[in-house]
């Protein structure tokens, strides 16, 4: 079997790499072994942090519902049971906006949700 040349091969596999990777510290941009570290790392991270933001905003929407529920005399739980009761199909992430946004139209909302 003959010999393989992995010059143009290698060239761009490296190039790929080290465009990955621009903006990185150092010798993390410069140098490919580095440069593949880096961008492993970074993949992973994003990968990973794909599924965190997800959960990073659902704590977010839950303590704005919470503050707001607060400001209008109700805890959080109770706010959410009264809603499942009252069959009121809003989601966190509206409820979130509506508390931040618009304290009028959350109140109202709370006024419906109380539990009777």
């Amino acid at each position: 079997m003959a010999r393989v040349r992995t010059g143009i091969t290698r060239r761009r596999r490296h190039k790929k790499v080290l465009k990955l990777t621009k903006g990185q510290y150092g010798t993390r941009s410069k140098l490919f072994r580095r440069a593949n570290e880096a961008m492993l790392k970074s993949l992973w991270y994003a990968y990973r942090d794909r599924k965190n933001r997800k959960r990073d905003l659902r704590r977010l929407w839950i303590t704005r519902i919470n503050a707001g529920a607060r400001l209008n005399g109700t805890t959080y739980s109770k706010f959410i049971y009264g809603m499942k009761v009252n069959n009121i199909m809003i989601n966190r992430k509206m409820l979130a906006d509506l508390a931040v946004r618009d304290a009028d139209a959350f109140s109202a909302v709370i006024k419906k949700a109380a539990v009777k």
